[in-house]
């Protein structure tokens, strides 16, 4: 039980990251593919989005590693040899990432020196959710085996697998959707650019259904138990909302209500993510490491809970004003 309530705690950390964290590379993403007489206040508009939070937003990607490797001992050690080479590759992108977001706002303002930082700010933020999903969708293949020795199965098992490949597109689209539903909020006052941005939410979001879907197939050879988990009896009921929330979201950029449009994005980023826990339940890597064979033991877990608690005492308040401080209304 305990473990269960601690990947609770990690699965709703995980979409904080995604809602927050994921739509600052999808903020990149459109950061490099900027073209046109817009461009250049395209970029300005996503900096000042992203400027003010956007490290706070890497705590849930710490959060989450934490509680992995402190309640789940031998699944962290087991992830992080069997993915060692996209989870590197990942953290390189997040640090060259961030890097260039800051040396692009302090360096010389030439237009040489600009873009070329805007590139690999650009670049870095298209690469990294692509391995992100990649990670998340090699843990479901069945590929990454284990036995009483160790890992088993090397290190490119899963992870280059074309289902793997499929959850890295979906949610590279998914981040980018997200980024640009949120900018239609952010450049309120500016229409030329929040047209802009509603285009691309609206686009973006339109291919979003093919890409689950074809997620959704490749998933019965590629991840038969993740395949069977979104067969169960829950799953019509998840599926059901997830599209009216998708379908809500494009509804609500079509008529130009940006703020339901960005209440129903992330709704829809929420029902997506906790289906995709639930068909994984209880595996945490598929199909040889589970929550309860991976665990720490009960005394561990239960003072992990009591941390987790206080910490939430302390970090929700300080991310509201935090938010509050540099989003709110007076800030636009």
């Amino acid at each position: 039980m305990s473990e269960d309530v601690v990947a609770a705690f990690m699965v709703a950390a995980l979409i904080l990251y995604a809602l927050m964290g994921g739509a600052d590379f999808g903020g990149g993403f459109w950061d490099l593919l900027g073209r046109g007489p817009h461009a250049a206040r395209q970029r300005q508009a996503i900096a000042k989005a992203i400027g003010p939070i956007w490290e706070a937003n890497h705590v849930w990607l710490i959060l989450v590693i934490v509680l992995l490797f402190t309640g789940f001992p031998r699944g962290f050690a087991v992830l992080m040899t069997a993915l060692n080479i996209p989870l590197t590759l990942m953290l390189i992108g997040i640090v060259l990432r961030g890097s260039a977001f800051i040396f692009r706002k302090y360096d010389r303002p030439s237009e040489t020196v600009q873009h070329r930082w805007s590139r690999l700010f650009g670049a870095a933020s298209f690469f990294t959710p692509l391995l992100q999903g990649m990670t998340l969708g090699a843990l479901a293949t069945g590929q990454i085996r284990v036995a009483k020795s160790g890992l088993t199965s090397g290190y490119l098992a899963g992870w280059l697998s074309p289902f793997a490949w499929a959850c890295g597109v979906f949610a590279l689209g998914l981040f980018a959707f997200l980024a640009a539903t949120y900018l239609t909020v952010d450049t309120e006052g500016e229409e030329d650019l929040q047209n802009d941005f509603r285009q691309r939410a609206l686009w973006t979001g339109c291919l979003l259904g093919p890409i689950a879907a074809f997620v959704f197939f490749t998933s019965k050879q590629g991840a038969p138990i993740m395949y069977e988990g979104l067969t169960r009896w829950w799953a019509p009921y998840l599926l059901g909302g997830t599209i009216c929330f998708g379908l809500g979201a494009l509804a609500f950029l079509w008529q130009r209500r940006f703020r339901w449009a960005r209440v129903a994005a992330i709704a829809a980023v929420t029902f997506i993510l906790g289906g995709w826990s639930l068909a994984q339940y209880p595996h945490l890597i598929a199909p040889d490491v589970t929550l309860q064979n991976s665990a720490a033991p009960e005394a561990t877990l239960r003072l992990l809970m009591i941390a987790l608690c206080v910490g939430a005492v302390l970090l929700l308040p300080s991310l509201f004003f935090l938010l509050r401080i540099f989003k709110g209304p007076e800030n636009r």
